[in-house]
């Protein structure tokens, strides 16, 4: 399976690039695997505590030395549909594990936010820096030191990433990842996008528009549109983090819990005491990236991800760009068309081939790198098969060479689009993402007056005024990281499509996030600098002429630039959204945050994989 030249050119350079940062994090990782993985490490002080709540047999079995102890890292919580099936996934586990002669332990919960809750409320604040702390509560789970490989039981949006920036941190460590699956298909996201623009026109009550939105979330799983939380599923597939056609295994199945069986099975021989030593450091390699990058292109993913691929590559000791990202893009093709790229969901797409399909095609291509280490074994080649139950036991058969669904899921033959669904804008006003997927070739280039506004509640209120009869670029500013800790904008979304479906020439930029969820609009954002760091986008004003062009990749004001760069700008005050919901205790977070090209978290690895500085890890 010989790679494209430029896959390899772009892995190339990131291997190039990284070349410092990856070797002294590759050597902190001997380090902490001298200094010893298991429980012989510790004290019978130290140990006795550790065991002490478990059961004789357990006990016995963790105060040997041969037998496997798993760390199991949970975000289970009963409020989060995605995570709820994780409620039994403990006692599933221990069991699974005793069968192999091993023991789990559930070593730590992390908080798990929930993004459709708070979208367009206080506690959206919270959301992106959520992911750090995450991080750091994995860290603290795995700190005992207790355990020979980790199992990591979370979804959604800022979880995955932050639960896997944390297993890095352990990266002598083997770690397997345990989806739950997506919840049964329900209300059509075209319908459900439809009461939503109708509510926002006043033409439907609450009533209604609870009632579409019920039907749409209305059981035990992921929500099955594709936005960040199933693009983490698809990212931990293909990056060889999940085992092969376990993404989308609907929860509560026999199948379901077959895979997570097998994936206790597959820890116990990724230990140092297995038959197949892997640690999650070594696992994800520059190639695992660049495969889950293009993974994230082919498929159309979450915006989100442009951050979250740049922070766990950093966790990593590798540097990961925007312009790596957006080069792949312009030769990656698109695959799939899932909502809001299109009106099928994730079981559409899973039933059409899904995973094993996808990886099949991409690799088959030439796009993958094949010699990469997985959970399943070495070679991604492994991923191209389904997961079958026969009889009560899991198999693998090869999955189709044929789409079930072509209007879903395509070959590299027939591509929807020769291009990824991701690009970056670059220009005078600094440099943003788009996500042109869902957006139409006649939208993709927006010249139009801009209307400032410093918070997305203003834009909802001219909407709601009548105020918004004309082309425009709203410009949503003051809303990245350092100033109000970069929300998603997805409120928006509906907005907009309405005054687009009335014949007006519209566009979003902004500082702030859009998500998983950015639609048919053309949104330029995660901009940066953001404009409480003095960026370009805190000068612009009302009716100044802004250029998005998501054809050549610019984003520019049109005008005279010696008078724009002249202009002072003040900060609005956001003492408000700095206070309530418990954002006055993330103060150090919005002073501490980097750009959103460098993640837009605070954790800083720079320190810990560079002799007296951050200048590898911090060039853009």
């Amino acid at each position: 399976m010989k790679i494209r030249s430029t896959i390899s050119e772009i892995t190339g350079r990131i291997i190039e690039r990284s070349s410092k940062s990856r070797s002294r994090y590759l050597a902190n990782m001997e380090i902490q695997l001298q200094d010893g993985v298991q429980r012989g490490a510790l004290s019978c002080g130290n140990l006795a505590h550790g065991f002490a709540a478990c059961s004789p047999a357990d006990k016995a079995s963790i105060a040997g030395s041969d037998a496997p102890n798993l760390a199991i890292v949970t975000a289970y919580n009963d409020m989060l549909s995605a995570h709820r099936p994780y409620r039994d996934y403990p006692r599933l586990i221990k069991q699974a594990a005793r069968q192999v002669r091993a023991t789990a332990q559930v070593a730590g919960g992390v908080p798990a936010m929930c993004d459709g809750v708070t979208q367009g409320q206080a506690g959206m604040d919270l959301s992106l820096f959520s992911r750090d702390v995450i991080a750091m509560s994995t860290a603290i789970a795995l700190s005992h030191n207790m355990f020979d490989a980790a199992l990591f039981l979370g979804i959604c949006d800022k979880i995955v990433p932050g639960m896997l920036i944390g297993a890095l941190s352990f990266g002598h460590l083997p770690a397997v990842f345990i989806p739950s699956g997506p919840m049964a298909s329900g209300l059509p996201n075209d319908e459900k996008s439809k009461v939503r623009q109708l509510f926002m026109e006043g033409k439907v009550g609450r009533a209604e528009l609870l009632e579409a939105e019920a039907r749409s979330y209305h059981s035990p799983g992921t929500c099955t549109f594709y936005g960040t939380a199933n693009s983490n599923q698809m990212l931990m597939e293909i990056m060889g983090l999940h085992l092969p056609g376990s993404s989308f295994v609907p929860p509560d199945t026999p199948l379901r819990n077959a895979l997570t069986r097998e994936a206790v099975k597959r820890a116990v021989a990724l230990s140092a005491s297995g038959n197949d030593y892997t640690p999650v450091g070594r696992l994800l390699c520059e190639k695992a990236l660049v495969n889950g990058m293009v993974g994230l292109l082919a498929t159309g993913g979450s915006t989100n991800l442009t951050m979250h691929l740049v922070a766990i590559a950093a966790a990593a000791g590798i540097i990961v760009t925007w312009d790596d990202m957006s080069e792949l893009s312009s030769h990656v093709p698109l695959l799939a068309r899932i909502y809001p790229n299109g009106v099928a969901d994730v079981n559409h797409f899973h039933g059409a081939g899904g995973m094993g399909f996808l990886i099949r095609q991409l690799l088959e291509d030439g796009y993958l790198h094949n010699d990469v280490k997985t959970v399943a074994g070495p070679g991604l080649e492994r991923y191209t098969m389904e997961a079958r139950l026969s009889n009560g036991k899991l198999s693998y058969e090869k999955a189709p060479a044929v789409s079930q669904l072509p209007k879903v899921l395509t070959g590299t033959g027939s591509p929807f689009s020769p291009n990824g669904g991701l690009m970056v804008l670059k220009g005078n006003l600094g440099k943003s993402v788009i996500k042109v997927s869902a957006v139409s070739p006649e939208h993709r280039i927006i010249r139009a007056p801009a209307r400032v506004f410093e918070s997305q509640g203003q834009l909802l209120e001219a909407f709601r005024r009548g105020e918004l009869t004309s082309d425009m670029v709203a410009v949503v500013r003051f809303c990245g990281p350092r100033a109000i800790g970069m929300p998603e904008l997805h409120k928006l979304t509906p907005v907009l499509g309405i005054l687009q479906d009335r014949g007006l020439r519209v566009a979003l930029v902004t500082d702030g996030r859009m998500s998983g969820a950015s639609g048919k609009v053309p949104a330029a954002i995660h901009l940066t600098p953001e404009a409480l760091d003095g960026g370009p986008v805190s000068r612009v004003r009302d009716g100044d002429l802004l250029v998005l062009d998501a054809v050549n990749g610019s984003l520019n004001l049109v005008g005279d630039e010696k008078e724009f760069n002249a202009r002072n700008c003040s900060t609005p005050d956001l003492h408000e959204q700095h206070h309530g919901m418990g954002r006055e205790m993330f103060s150090l977070f919005r002073q501490r945050a980097r750009r959103a090209d460098l993640g837009g978290g605070i954790l800083d690895f720079a320190t810990s994989c560079q002799d007296g500085g951050a200048s590898d890890l911090e060039k853009p």
